[in-house]
């Protein structure tokens, strides 16, 4: 018999809006105290110096982060102009300065060239591993850190306001991979200018946006569980862009138990037309509750992440599935 795990059989997602100088890891570790959580984790880091959506996952809601890593994502941010920072952003000992202050027409005409796919090197002071230490510690250490670039994907980018001619911000949804201290990098010295990233805020993370966000101090003021638990998302939330199949109560039981369903031709050539680009990904529903992630194959589904999940009382609770890991 496995051991038992502490805390609550908890699972769904809180899209919370991270407040500002603290880590995603001390974030997930606070709302999973707060809901008493067996597990929990998050999908895609948030730097401390910025504020906005960091979407985390409980119990069964974690089997679903992979497919919300890759999530497009909207960040708006403000460039300071008349000082490069090593960092790249407000926090950072200057290294350049200049008295240029391009106006916001200016960069609204340059914002064209970071759109689409893009190569971009990515800020020396970042988690990407080099030889297996991260660049960030490297640098600090100051040893000399060279990263290659990569190919990353901006999908639009808007100025949103001028506040004074020190200041400029801006809005970009983007893939993954982007960093937005690099944009910032590289506008300004195309604009011939100095300029560092002063505020930073992310307002979505696919289906997770600021409309559906809590704050932390919001959850730490209510007084009891039930109210933190009206607080959660589906586990299904992460999963938008997948398409979903009702299924009967007999092909669920199989597919709870790992094993493969026949689907009919019709099935197969519905789900065809809402598959993604190059993804066999299918969620199996009965009674508009998720019950396993498929791959379709030949006319079949093959489970590949099982969700045992069943409603008590005002608990979520849940049967782990460990053979699905």
């Amino acid at each position: 018999m496995g051991r038992k795990r502490k805390g609550d059989p908890v699972s769904g997602w809180v899209c919370l809006d991270k407040p500002y100088d603290l880590t995603s890891t001390h974030a997930v570790s606070r709302v999973r105290r707060l809901f008493n959580a067996q597990k929990a984790g998050h999908a895609g880091t948030l730097d401390p110096l910025a504020t906005g959506i960091l979407p985390i996952a409980l119990g069964e809601a974690t089997k679903t982060v992979p497919y919300l890593m890759d999530a497009d994502k909207t960040y708006r941010f403000t460039i300071a102009w008349g000082r490069t920072t090593a960092t790249f952003d407000r926090e950072g000992e200057t290294t350049q300065s200049s008295d240029v202050r391009p106006d916001p027409d200016a960069v609204a005409a340059a914002l064209p060239a970071f759109v689409g796919e893009i190569s971009q090197v990515p800020p020396i002071y970042s988690a990407i591993k080099v030889d297996g230490e991260r660049a960030y510690d490297l640098a600090r250490a100051g040893e000399t850190v060279e990263l290659k670039a990569r190919i990353v994907r901006i999908d639009a980018a808007r100025v949103t306001a001028a506040p004074d001619v020190d200041h400029v911000e801006i809005e970009i949804d983007c893939g993954k991979g982007v960093y937005v201290r690099a944009v910032v990098r590289d506008l300004a010295e195309r604009l011939g200018a100095c300029g560092h990233v002063s505020a930073l805020r992310r307002t979505r993370v696919g289906g997770f946006t600021e409309a559906r966000a809590i704050g932390l101090e919001t959850l730490e003021e209510f007084g009891h569980k039930a109210r933190h638990l009206e607080a959660l998302l589906p586990v299904e939330t992460a999963l938008d862009d997948i398409p979903a199949l009702a299924v009967t109560d007999e092909d669920a039981f199989r597919l709870k138990q790992g094993r493969s369903i026949v689907l009919i031709p019709r099935q197969v050539e519905a789900l065809k037309t809402r598959l993604n680009p190059g993804s066999r990904i299918v969620s199996a529903t009965t009674g508009g509750q998720i019950i396993a992630l498929c791959e379709m194959r030949a006319g079949r589904l093959e489970p590949a992440r099982v969700f045992n999940i069943e409603k008590s009382g005002d608990l979520t609770d849940v049967d782990y599935d460990r053979t699905q890991g």
